[in-house]
């Protein structure tokens, strides 16, 4: 049987259709709106790729009829910048997206779905400092969240009801090369590619501020390793996760770049308007449950991130232009 990747050809979609090649899957099939398979690059002659909307059940079913998958990773959809821009289009995406990847599974039997969520599921009700984490109330502020809270909730129900294997991660904001989305945390991955690039680069959020990251290859990492655990072992079903341990600040961040790229040109202005905003959303994260249930825990500390980001701006800059 085989993979099938929703988001395929994505930031991390990609990674994770490179790991499972690595892993030696034979058929893997990625599924993808994005015309371009640049992410893709060296193994995009090794997948089989096929372009659909998620929006639309026929698009999906088809895909999930034609590949009968072991397992689904379900990583397609709008993210929050442009889902706030256009609420109709993200509820179409992801609400009603994740509902066609979920139906069309049960149609067509398959065993195993795989979710990726976010933290953007919490918001509203915390108290500014405070530790998140599986047991944190889940009250979004953005029409992002607001879709993903739904999801983790109707792959719940698809688990209860029709017995499907569901599991979801949440990710913290997720840093890599050739990121394009704007973000007001985009900071840690603009800083480090500007710095590669010879561009200076302006920081808009205050040098303690610290932003909890994530790999995009512990990203992917994630959700092949959630997807092996024995599925007695999984009981929360949606686990928030964390990458980067101890979180650095923006200014730790800066100091780490200044010290692997010569020259690396940073400062800071803040918005002190944006920075009260950060300061309410912004909190410790605790995924304690994840380690426990399916021994999740990152490779890449800040300092790791910055090596293999340089090396891959060096040796792949095909992929992030």
């Amino acid at each position: 049987m085989s993979i099938l990747i929703i988001g395929g050809t994505g930031f991390v979609g990609a990674h994770v259709a490179r790991l499972l090649l690595a892993e030696g899957e034979k058929d893997i099939v990625v599924f993808d709106i994005n015309p371009t398979t640049k992410l893709l690059d060296d193994v995009a002659a090794k997948v089989t790729i096929v372009r659909g909307d998620l929006g639309n059940f026929s698009h999906v079913a088809n895909a999930v009829k034609n590949c009968r998958p072991r397992t689904i990773y379900h990583m397609g959809g709008m993210l929050s910048v442009p889902s706030d821009a256009d609420p109709a289009a993200s509820f179409r995406a992801n609400a009603m997206g994740t509902f066609h990847v979920l139906e069309a599974a049960k149609l067509f039997d398959v065993p195993q779905v795989i979710f990726t969520s976010t933290i953007a599921t919490y918001g509203l009700d915390l108290e500014e400092g405070s530790t998140i984490d599986d047991y944190s109330l889940q009250r979004p502020q953005l029409f992002y969240g607001t879709t993903k809270v739904f999801c983790e909730l109707l792959g719940q129900f698809y688990r209860r009801k029709y017995g499907m294997d569901f599991r979801g991660v949440r990710y913290p904001s997720i840093v890599g090369p050739g990121v394009k989305t704007p973000g007001v945390v985009q900071y840690n991955a603009w800083m480090i590619e500007d710095s590669i690039k010879g561009k200076p680069f302006t920081v808009n959020i205050a040098p303690e501020t610290r932003t909890p990251v994530m790999y995009f290859k512990d990203a992917a990492l994630s959700v092949i390793q959630l997807a092996k655990a024995p599925r007695e072992n999984i009981k929360m079903v949606n686990y928030l996760i964390a990458g980067v341990k101890p979180v650095a600040s923006a200014q730790e961040l800066a100091d780490i770049v200044k010290a692997k790229v010569p020259g690396a040109k940073i400062e800071f202005k803040p918005d002190m308007e944006l920075q009260k905003l950060l300061n309410k959303l912004l909190h410790p994260l605790d995924d304690r449950i994840a380690q426990e249930e399916w021994g999740w825990q990152a490779q890449y500390g800040q300092e790791k991130i910055v090596d293999d980001f340089i090396a891959e701006m060096k040796n792949h800059p095909q992929r992030y232009v």
